[in-house]
């Protein structure tokens, strides 16, 4: 006979305790998850702001006007002969430094940017008559100048930018420039256009090469291939691949697309398919979960209603397991746009100064060019660097952005 069991009394002292124990507990576990949102949401703005207060003044530059009375000037150039190699003899520089002293007093060279000539050639390019007149033009401040512009220099920076500004000489503004010029050793001058160009060949090579190969991968594991030992090898391996340090894949590159198949070094086609080598595997774990997802009854269907085995694959599994298959893709390019160690180990961190025509031609990536600016001694490429990483992750939410508006609208729901 089995001894009788006496209802709960949900109204008892006792059971009122253990109640109110198990609901404070409920709170302290919510609190201790809204405490962690909190602080990664903390640390995520303070990371944020600290890019954006440094980033931001990446993005200006600090300019003095310079009067220049070209026919008073030493510099002897036809207006109607203007070319790069009449242009290359002139010896801009030490004319715009002589014409700097004279406007600007003998501490000019201290207040102009070494590349100040620069702006010079391209004024008389883009208007050889003014070798005729007096013109005022614009040319970037030394990196000291700039940076007491933006109170961030020495008190006798911060006296001669006052003294410019009274004499209305001094201009800070945005730098065009740095959205369209390429490397150099100069931060009033550099740019990240060649960087990203680089980035952009280098991440359309890693996609015309993984996103296929890996899709095609995922089919045949998943539909086509036979349950056997080499396919499990195969499977272990795929996904062992996914774990891999990426560093190992720049080796992989180093060893066989340069020492092996001699192809071209530090180019856009090396970076893409050594950065392909480690996204594969993501797209391929991706893209089997994906079509494992899809319901059998809609193979089911499609053969019932005559379609054959390639037609099932392609006109329904394929099409309902895409989102997944993107989200996949996602997941692999993100990874792959911010990879610097493997494209480091193909020579990808050599001083590009013009941007790629195409991918066989020398580039560097955003990340590597990250790298480089983060490792000179002048510091106006602190800010330059912190620039450099806005314009990454706005590329990086794009590109996200364009891959999630693609998954959604190939969404289809059952």
């Amino acid at each position: 006979m089995t001894p009788t069991r006496n209802p709960t009394d949900w109204k008892s002292d006792e059971m009122r305790k253990r109640i109110a124990r198990r609901y404070a507990a409920e709170r302290r576990f919510k609190f201790a998850g809204l405490f962690a949102v909190a602080l990664s949401a903390a640390f995520l703005a303070f990371l944020l702001f600290t890019m954006m207060g440094n980033g931001l003044r990446g993005f200006t530059r600090t300019e003095i006007a310079l009067q220049i009375n070209f026919p008073a000037s030493p510099l002897l150039l036809d207006p109607a002969n203007i070319t790069d190699a009449a242009l290359a003899n002139a010896n801009l520089p030490m004319v715009t430094g002589q014409v700097a002293r004279q406007a600007l007093g003998a501490d000019a060279d201290a207040l102009l940017s070494s590349t100040a000539w620069i702006s010079i050639r391209d004024a008389i390019k883009a208007d050889p008559a003014i070798l005729g007149r007096t013109v005022t033009i614009r040319v970037p401040a030394s990196t000291t100048i700039d940076l007491a512009a933006k109170h961030e220099g020495a008190p006798e920076a911060e006296a001669a930018v006052e003294r410019l500004r009274k004499a209305g000489l001094l201009t800070t503004g945005f730098n065009w420039s740095f959205l369209t010029a390429s490397d150099g050793t100069d931060p009033t001058q550099v740019g990240i256009w060649g960087a990203f160009k680089g980035s952009l060949l280098t991440m359309l090579v890693t996609l015309a090469l993984s996103f296929p190969i890996g899709v095609a991968t995922a089919l045949y594991l998943e539909e086509y291939a036979p349950k056997a030992w080499w396919t499990d090898i195969i499977e272990v391996s795929i996904n062992n691949l996914a774990a891999v340090p990426s560093i190992i894949f720049g080796l992989l590159g180093l060893s066989i697309f340069l020492n092996f198949l001699h192809l071209p070094r530090s180019a856009a086609l090396i970076g893409g398919m050594t950065l392909a080598l480690m996204t594969m595997p993501v797209i391929v774990i991706a893209g089997r979960n994906a079509i494992k997802s899809v319901p059998p009854s809609i193979r089911d269907a499609a053969l019932g209603i005559g379609a054959s085995p390639v037609q099932v694959v392609f006109h329904h599994v394929l099409p309902l397991a895409l989102p997944g298959i993107l989200t996949g893709t996602i997941i692999g390019m993100a990874r792959a746009l911010g990879e610097t160690a493997p494209l480091l180990m193909i020579g990808m961190r050599a001083f590009i100064a013009t941007p790629p025509g195409g991918i066989s031609d020398p580039a560097t990536v955003l990340p590597v060019q990250i790298f480089l600016w983060s490792d000179e001694v002048s510091r106006g490429f602190v800010e330059k660097t912190s620039a450099a990483i806005i314009v990454l992750l706005a590329f990086l939410l794009a590109m996200n952005g364009l891959a999630i508006y693609l998954r959604n609208k190939f969404e289809t729901r059952w």
